[in-house]
């Protein structure tokens, strides 16, 4: 005699197999019930694994780049920007901080001159570009470091030489030889020789991160037009085990003193971290990834109802059969289950095939975008896909196999 649980067991058993046959016996039928399924995974899965490997890109440049680097900048609230006032920080700032910071290894002060535009030119080519004015202490606390030739001296900075180092594009746009040091550009009507050429670091997100010039600090400064205010921002490498917040409070107590801020007054100068940088932009993903996830999970929806649609069909052309085993003894528990395990392997079955597309579809996105190394599913959107995809098997299966479970034997059988 058999258990429970046996019998339950046995009626699963019985009930996923009569459920496999049915699906095989109307395979066309049961994969274009399964594309809303299928479409609907694929599109979460793909926005998902498009935005980690994004968010993952972001941050390893961050690390590599600028992972314990502090940034002080000039910042004006919208209320004073709307009538027309600026904070700036100037060099006095920067020379302040230099003297007065104490815990950190490298300083260096960055002014990008807008009055001096960002047109260069050589030899008959042009070139658009960022000009950067610092000193020697640059490569070190944001670590750009030359592949031909010297970086930027304190004694060109002195001396307000007129050297410059070039990224590789704007080497490649003004058309320089493959060895263009001693060569001469002109910025502002004013020549430069070149003294040294950047390692490459290539291109984040369509973004070309070699196409930048660097001169002396002194020098920019000595050719900025005359009442242009300058804005210098300060870059901090704190020494080895120097909290950042100690550091960024030595910075504002400074601050403040100079620009005369009165208490309870806002900062005129905000602080620049890769923490900060990468927790915004990590906020970011997430809010897209939330939104896009939501959007996309629609047409999970409308898969579902597709399935609940067709499986009411298949009970109605089913009728007859369901009186007949009905008859020879079968249970409405066993119509039941035999109804509802169709519609959940269904969805499993979308579910799976979605997986695998939308694991392709966000490869072929990530290869097509420059600089993004890769996409990544995490593990919880794979379970939520899944999870969702089975809920939908349940709920939308569920009203089918009631009705299907609730016909009587004897009007079954008499349905034509």
């Amino acid at each position: 005699m058999r258990t429970p649980e046996a019998s339950l067991l046995h009626a699963v058993w019985e009930g996923s197999t009569a459920a496999l046959v049915a699906i095989r016996a109307n395979a066309l039928r049961s994969a274009l019930t399964a594309l809303g399924i299928i479409i609907g995974v694929a599109a979460v899965i793909a926005v998902v694994a498009v935005m980690q490997g994004l968010s993952s890109t972001v941050t390893r440049q961050l690390d590599d780049l600028a992972s314990d680097m502090v940034i002080v900048r000039a910042y004006t609230p919208r209320a004073e920007l709307l009538i027309g006032l600026r904070n700036t920080l100037s060099s006095d700032d920067f020379l302040a901080l230099k003297a007065r910071v104490r815990g950190v290894d490298e300083v260096t002060g960055v002014t990008l001159p807008l009055s001096l535009g960002g047109r260069v030119n050589s030899a008959g080519h042009s070139a658009t570009t960022q000009i950067i004015g610092t000193d020697s202490h640059y490569q070190n606390v944001v670590r750009v470091y030359t592949d031909q030739g010297r970086f930027l001296t304190e004694s060109d900075d002195r001396r307000r030489r007129r050297v410059v180092v070039l990224g590789p594009t704007v080497v490649e746009e003004l058309g320089l030889t493959d060895d263009p040091i001693g060569a001469f550009v002109e910025i502002a009507g004013e020549w430069f020789r070149v003294v040294g050429v950047t390692e490459a670091r290539g291109s984040l997100f369509g973004i070309d991160q070699d196409n930048y010039l660097i001169a002396p600090f002194s020098t920019l400064r000595a050719l900025t037009a005359p009442g242009q205010s300058e804005d210098v921002q300060i870059y901090f490498r704190p020494s080895e085990g120097m909290p950042l917040q100690r550091l960024q409070d030595q910075v504002t107590q400074i601050l403040r003193a100079r620009h005369g801020t009165v208490e309870g007054d806002p900062d005129p100068f905000e602080f620049e971290t890769a923490e900060r940088t990468r927790a915004s932009f990590e906020s970011i993903v997430q809010g897209v990834t939330l939104v896009a996830g939501a959007v996309v999970s629609i047409s999970l929806l409308v898969g579902g109802i597709g399935v609940m649609n067709i499986m009411l069909v298949s009970v109605t052309e089913r009728t007859r059969e369901i009186g007949i085993v009905k008859a020879l003894g079968a249970t409405p528990g066993f119509i039941l289950l035999q109804f509802l395990v169709e519609a959940l392997v269904l969805s499993i079955f979308g579910g799976l095939i979605g997986l695998a597309l939308g694991w392709g579809f966000a490869l072929l996105i990530a290869a097509a975008v420059p600089g993004m190394s890769g996409a990544s599913v995490p593990g919880w959107a794979v379970l939520l896909a899944m999870g969702f995809t089975t809920a939908i098997g349940v709920l939308f299966g569920l009203a089918p196999a009631v009705k299907a479970s609730r016909l009587h034997p004897i009007d079954a059988l008499r349905y034509e």
